[in-house]
């Protein structure tokens, strides 16, 4: 998996701030789960997501998911190395082949809890409650639903020739109760200054990767 911009270049143009940069590349790191959220289409959801795994593990596996690997969309069997299971969005429409909703999602979540994978999508909505509820569409369990540890909500802002894009507010996930997520917001973007705000300390990503990366994109921002 190869990303087309770096968290360096996304602190550059200001997507993210260096204190997100940390957190997404120390979450990699450890092989935390990932949640991309944004309303809008084009918003830049892929480009974040494969910009923070480019930090994982070299040995991390990444199952690539989706129909084209027929009924088992490419879900390791039981034993395989703990890694990433990654497909495209959990939509109804059928974009791509892993654009998936339903069963095969409750069976993703399921076989990540069960052998101790990480996930890491993507969805359309309008912030994390209703991110989640989109997964508990999809009956996926609480307990199943709480794999997923970092939330990133991508705002866009429209004008005549350009878009531009900011990660308006990241979570740290710690359970899942009727569907509701109860989570930390650990960042968040000022619209009306733009300016990002450190609002808390991680927890599930240890303080050494995440102080570790924020030095290394705090020195080359």
């Amino acid at each position: 998996m190869v990303s087309e911009l770096s968290l360096g270049d996304l602190v550059a143009n200001r997507t993210v701030s260096p204190a997100m940069a940390a957190l997404l590349a120390g979450a990699a790191e450890e092989q935390r789960s990932f949640l991309n959220v944004a309303v809008p289409t084009g918003a830049g959801k892929t480009t974040l997501m494969d910009a923070a795994l480019e930090h994982r593990p070299a040995a991390a596996p990444v199952y690539s998911l989706g129909h084209r690997n027929g009924e088992s969309l490419g879900i390791p069997e039981d034993g395989a190395p703990p890694g990433l299971l990654y497909w495209a969005e959990i939509s109804r429409h059928p974009v791509t082949d892993a654009y998936l909703w339903g069963e095969p999602v409750r069976r993703i979540f399921e076989a990540a809890h069960a052998g101790g994978h990480a996930v890491a999508t993507s969805l359309h909505a309008d912030g994390i409650e209703s991110a989640f509820g989109v997964i508990a569409q999809n009956e996926v369990s609480d307990e199943h639903a709480a794999r997923i540890d970092v939330v990133s909500y991508i705002h866009v802002t429209r004008s005549a020739d350009q878009r531009t894009r900011r990660i308006a507010a990241m979570y740290e996930v710690d359970r899942v109760e009727g569907g509701v997520p109860a989570a930390r917001l650990i960042h968040r973007w000022h619209e009306d200054r733009d300016e990002f705000e450190a609002v808390s300390e991680p927890r599930l990503v240890t303080s050494e990767a995440y102080q570790r990366h924020l030095a290394g994109f705090e020195a080359t921002a």
